[in-house]
């Protein structure tokens, strides 16, 4: 009953006449979005990458409007822009009168409004990928090419989001307004002041028209906005590569492969959480050289050193002749200025691009159009994705996606190619072809390659050379093979897939007693320095397995009786885990594990034991530790790596 007395029924004609609060209050709320759309995206994009001292202190000033009450936010206003406020001095000399005009109500509604489109657009901003950041900029992207044809358009639909929060949010701002700019009809009156005065004099009627009025506009904007981000998320196909919009600056001194100095020289340090990342190593031209480790232990980091996303404590970084990092010169060139192909472990495309636009962005715009397309096209048939240049990145496998990307870091002819755990995307059943594919188009590129993997096979059929970090440090550098037959130390015998390892105390010169395998072993060189523990491969255990004889072979050593204490099998070969010298107490009492063929293991199979082992000297792998390994690679073995 109440409510239905102010219910209006008809609009009187001083109200059909004096609209001018909606001419003013949409000429304030459009000028107010369009200030804080563009101040509000900028700082929301620094700061997001900001991680300097005072960030919280920014960010608290900046949103402190969206906490305080708007007449709070007012008077504040009023003692700045006010008389005896304090830019009242500077504003009398320009003759500049601010407090109960139209533009008030603008600075006003400005205020109150931008941490909305702030808050919104760090959101949007958080949401992106930082991977594909770091893509655009190690393609040679400017700082503006990065925000522009990256950053904005991924987050368009939360800016877009938050500037209509923000228009609806000025559209209905009353107190700062009221307290800033007054109520002059018709020069600051804007709707929420107009619904404000129509109540206070009664006019019921008038009040419910402008709140319609209010609600009309809100809604319109919601829904536009709505309709523009769905057509903005729905991929439009492209007829062509669209040429790149932005100068790519590159470094002018480079040349892409001068005849001295050749190679990759890196020698520095970086403090991660839990330990230290120091590494020394040297990479050649159509060398691939394998950085093979555990997760976590720094293989990434060096590679972002190298682009220069990361900088590293002390060291120096050169490449090619050309010093791309040195802590005591303080040079630290830009990733845009490195000349690095990087592929990210999940590709880093950019979604909204086209595969062609892909391919295309990190080429200069001093190309035409048809040279871009030709070299997309070139990429494309190397890679062997011909004709797909019009999909977009959701429209492709895992495999297509890798080969786009790899095309992309190949088209601006890289010095230096780096890639990042390719293959740890890839479903297993096409890993094997896409390595073939890899190793191929290596083949071809004559550029520096560093592959990072923990996968020791994929290391061993794709890199030549081998460098091998455990927690930070370097375990193992040099050729692939020697280092699969001899790894020097534990943890790069272990990476390498030696399954067997026991602690050792030195008797002499070549023997050994073994701690945890209760015998002592002969082995065929001198013992290293710092030698800690000794290690044989499973499959050598298998080869060197049979049955027992009371005659030890001419020339033999290290041969034992043993016992089978428990099997594993698998599609292709049957694990063994055996004890020396006596049976086996309980399940878990063994000492190594063999591995043999399913044909051997037929003929081994239900004779009585003790089986014999043989436990070959030459096989045998003498571990030393981080520590020792570093004086090996140091002085003439360090000249001889290249290293020095």
């Amino acid at each position: 009953m109440v409510y239905s007395a102010i219910v209006p029924e008809s609009i009187t004609p001083q109200m059909r006449s004096d609209l001018s609060p909606i001419w003013i209050s949409l000429k304030i709320s459009i000028l107010a979005t369009a200030i804080t759309l563009i101040g509000g995206v900028w700082a929301a994009y620094k700061l997001h990458s900001y991680q300097g001292k005072g960030k919280s202190l920014i960010e608290s000033i900046l949103i402190s409007p969206l906490i305080l009450p708007p007449t709070v936010v007012g008077f504040i206003l009023l003692r700045i822009f006010g008389d005896r406020g304090l830019l009242s001095g500077l504003l009398a000399i320009l003759n500049i009168n601010i407090v109960f005009t139209w533009y008030a109500g603008i600075i006003a509604a400005t205020v109150v409004t931008f941490p909305l489109i702030y808050k919104t657009s760090c959101g949007a901003f958080e949401q992106i990928d930082s991977n594909l950041l770091v893509s655009a900029r190690i393609l040679g992207a400017s700082e503006l090419k990065v925000f522009v044809r990256v950053a904005f358009p991924l987050a368009f639909p939360g800016i877009i989001s938050g500037a209509t929060l923000a228009f609806a949010r000025g559209l209905g701002e009353f107190g700062a307004t009221m307290m800033l700019a007054g109520n002059i009809p018709g020069v600051t009156q804007t709707i929420p002041l107009a619904i404000y005065s129509a109540v206070q004099a009664g006019e019921i009627q008038e009040a419910w028209m402008w709140s319609g009025v209010i609600l009309s506009i809100s809604l319109s904007a919601i829904t536009l906005a709505n309709l523009g981000i769905k057509w903005q998320r729905s991929p439009q196909k492209s007829p062509g590569v669209n040429p790149p919009h932005l100068q790519i600056k590159r470094a002018t001194n480079f040349s892409i492969y001068p005849a001295e100095g050749t190679g990759l020289q890196v020698n520095i340090y970086q403090q991660l959480p839990d330990f230290g990342l120091q590494v020394k190593f040297s990479g050649y031209r159509e060398e691939p050289l394998g950085i093979l480790g555990a997760s976590g232990t720094g293989k990434s980091m060096i590679l972002r050193c190298i682009v220069g996303v990361e900088t590293p404590r002390s060291g120096t970084i050169v490449l090619n002749g050309k010093v791309l990092f040195d802590s005591t010169q303080q040079i630290n060139i830009p990733s845009s200025d490195r000349r690095v192909g990087f592929l990210a472990q999940n590709y880093a495309l950019f979604p909204h691009l086209t595969v062609a636009e892909n391919i295309a962005f990190g080429l200069s715009d001093q190309l035409s159009q048809t040279q871009i397309k030709m070299k997309v096209e070139e990429q494309l048939i190397r890679v062997k994705l011909p004709g797909i240049g019009n999909r977009y990145p959701h429209q492709l496998s895992g495999g297509q996606q890798q080969r786009v990307a790899l095309a992309r870091a190949l088209v601006v002819e890289p010095e230096i190619l780096l890639l990042d755990e390719p293959f740890s995307a890839l479903d297993s059943h096409i890993r094997y072809q896409m390595e073939q594919e890899l190793i191929q188009i290596l083949e071809t590129y004559a550029g520096v390659t560093l592959f990072v993997t923990h996968n020791r096979s994929e290391a061993y059929r794709i890199c030549p050379r081998l460098l091998v970090i455990n927690q930070g440090r370097v375990e193992a550098f040099g050729s692939t093979q020697d280092i699969f037959d001899h790894p020097p130390t534990l943890s790069s015998a272990q990476l390498t897939g030696c399954k067997n390892f026991s602690r050792v105390v030195r008797i002499s010169e070549r023997v050994i007693k073994s701690l945890d395998w209760g015998c002592n072993l002969e082995l065929s060189k001198p013992l290293p320095q710092g030698l800690t523990h000794v290690g044989i491969r499973a499959y050598q255990v298998g080869e060197n397995l049979s049955l027992w004889s009371e005659t030890d072979p001419p020339g033999e050593k290290n041969i034992f009786p043993c016992w089978v204490v428990f099997t594993i099998k698998s599609p292709k070969q049957i694990s063994l885990y055996i004890k020396l010298n006596s049976p086996p107490n309980h399940a878990q009492d063994y000492h190594l594990q063999a591995d043999i063929s399913k044909a051997k293991w037929q003929q081994l199979n239900n004779h009585e034991f003790p089986w014999q082992i043989t436990l070959a000297a030459d096989q045998l792998l003498p571990l030393v530790t981080p520590d020792d390994y570093d004086v090996m690679l140091s002085g003439d073995m360090l000249n001889n790596r290249g290293l020095s």
